[in-house]
């Protein structure tokens, strides 16, 4: 059996460099003086917004499991990355190569049980040596041992997968729930306390536990092993589904309906799911 080792499949690795340079020099001629006048006009942050929506894109597509579809959004979040490394070779800060090359030997440091003589029996192995080699990597960079290990997760990130890789990031030092049961006793302790403040009507409390109370729902779905962003996406999709077959079942519209109108046709929308 062939070793698992880069550059195996040199046809097929060239076939992709090829295509990958070709998409870099399109948006290079794009970014030229003679390309585009909006391409040329963009900046780091003016295409941030277009990062975040492609992003959404592929999640949508993989949920839908549409493969085409899929293929084309990781091309436009492909052009993502393209677009700022032209701006960033633009500007003097570096390439698209160093992007790459960087990239090639993150991997190549944080898979040793791959490329190297180290061992890993499971994924939680795995994700041990990583953390491993990342301490490794900030300690090489001089980083300030002090800061917080929660400054890696980046604050900009949605507030769902944030509170996620919250609790993940915490349970490698041991502050954690040891298992499911026990968050489900903290969930009921949220709700308790989000109750009273919502009978004593403070609002800024009530904010506050009803915050509480979803980074403990969230901290749950870590336990069950869930993705709490994907499940609340499919939890979505599930009312939208539901919602278009009450209006499709509806002999009116929906606003001159009364409660119970409404919650049989809900009813329904569910029966049909079901069969």
């Amino acid at each position: 059996m062939a070793e698992n080792k880069p550059g195996l499949d040199l046809k097929a690795q060239a076939a992709t460099a090829e295509a990958l340079g070709k998409a870099a020099a399109i948006m290079a001629r794009l970014r030229g003086p003679d390309g585009c006048p909006w391409d040329r006009e963009q900046n780091f942050d003016s295409i941030k917004r277009h990062t975040l929506e492609e992003t959404y894109e592929v999640f949508d597509a993989i949920e839908r499991r549409d493969w085409p579809a899929l293929k084309d959004e990781l091309g436009d979040l492909l052009l993502q990355v393209l677009f700022y490394a032209q701006m960033a070779q633009d500007a003097g800060y570096f390439t698209l190569e160093d992007v790459a090359e960087n990239l090639s030997a993150k991997l190549l440091r944080r898979h040793p049980h791959v490329f190297g003589e180290a061992v890993a029996e499971n994924a939680d192995a795995v994700i041990t040596t990583w953390e491993q080699v990342k301490l490794q990597e900030k300690a090489a960079r001089g980083e300030d041992a002090a800061r917080s290990m929660l400054d890696d997760v980046p604050r900009a990130m949605p507030a769902v997968m944030e509170a996620q890789k919250i609790g993940s990031k915490a349970s490698k030092v041991g502050f954690d729930w040891p298992d499911a049961s026990g968050l489900f006793a903290k969930l009921d302790e949220e709700i308790a306390e989000l109750m009273i403040e919502v009978e004593a009507r403070k609002s800024k409390e009530v904010e506050e536990e009803f915050g509480d109370l979803m980074f403990t729902a969230v901290n749950l779905g870590r336990h069950l092993k869930l993705d709490a962003e994907g499940a609340l996406r499919a939890a979505n999709a599930k009312f939208r589904r539901r919602f278009a077959a009450m209006e499709a079942a509806a002999n009116g519209p929906l606003d001159g309906m009364d409660v119970a109108e409404l919650e049989g046709l809900w009813a329904a929308a569910k029966a049909g799911e079901k069969a």
